[in-house]
């Protein structure tokens, strides 16, 4: 069994924005594994999805805890269905990779990214999979950094960012 996280904030002003890059690769996941439909599941406070790929079950959750606490609904997913950690990948912005590059690690601290140090301060360990895609722009204004992974990408950024989204995605299939 597999647990595969996207990181994003809920809410429609903040579908777009950097931050939530995360839940754009898992959306797309979703809709290429075919499942129909996103369950809430109140007790993990996050949306579920499943789906048997080679013969082993996969997960797919999407945090409704907002960023900074997606550490709440890794533990109670991963408690309730006995996922070893080392089996869980993580999906999320990193604003120290240029835009669109797509790094998948292990054990690696949080490097100050709140929703990724929520998981690891819920989990104790660091020990799971991150896939990083990176969101920083060449242009990029000299601004706080929480005010920079609440913008929206722009129409050129907006480009990139659909193609490393398929890109993401066939990376996370392939190692499936």
């Amino acid at each position: 069994m597999k647990l595969i996280v996207g990181l994003g904030n809920p809410g429609i002003k903040y579908e777009k924005t950097r931050h939530n890059i995360g839940w754009r690769i898992i959306e797309e996941l979703f809709r290429q594994m075919g499942i129909e439909q996103w369950k809430m599941e109140m007790k993990f406070n996050a949306f579920e999805a499943q789906n048997i790929i080679n013969q082993e079950k996969i997960i797919l959750i999407k945090p409704q805890t907002f960023m900074n606490n997606s550490g709440r609904s890794v533990k109670s997913t991963i408690d309730y269905y006995k996922i070893p950690v080392e089996n869980i990948l993580v999906i999320h912005d990193e604003i120290d990779l240029p835009l669109g590059e797509i790094r998948i690690q292990q054990e690696r601290g949080s490097a100050g990214h709140k929703g990724v140090e929520s998981i690891i301060e819920h989990l104790g360990t660091n020990n799971f999979n991150r896939m990083r895609v990176g969101i920083k722009s060449d242009k990029q204004e000299v601004i706080e950094t929480e005010k920079f992974v609440l913008q929206s990408f722009t129409s050129e950024e907006e480009k990139i960012i659909q193609e490393i989204i398929k890109k993401a995605v066939v990376l996370i299939t392939t190692a499936l």
